[in-house]
């Protein structure tokens, strides 16, 4: 079996920000998955780059794409462009914060 974004995704899924009770996923913090031969990719964001828990959660990320890369080099590129913001939210993210489109 080899690996594939949705595994990835999977568990990426797992990986909250202790200060905001919604996965990283659905929080819109990851904006690209590239899987090649030997290497997975991901690019990823932080709400702000003061985050305090942002080494954490990228050793997070990074363990557990590992548990499923089947070998391959796990790279997380962190990046700043674009800015996040609130409309790289999932519904899902908005439901569990309970913010509307007026509210944001």
């Amino acid at each position: 079996m080899s690996v594939t974004k949705e595994n990835i995704i999977e568990e990426i899924k797992k990986v909250y920000d202790p200060e905001i009770p919604v996965n990283i996923w659905d929080l819109g913090l990851i904006y690209n998955i590239i899987i090649d031969d030997n290497k997975i990719c991901i690019d990823m964001t932080f709400t702000s780059p003061t985050c305090p828990m942002m080494e954490d959660i990228l050793d997070q990320v990074k363990s557990n794409v590992e548990s499923v890369s089947e070998g391959k080099m796990v790279n997380i590129n962190l990046v700043w462009e674009p800015a996040w913001d609130m409309s790289r939210m999932s519904d899902a993210a908005r439901i569990e914060l309970d913010l509307t489109e007026q509210g944001w």
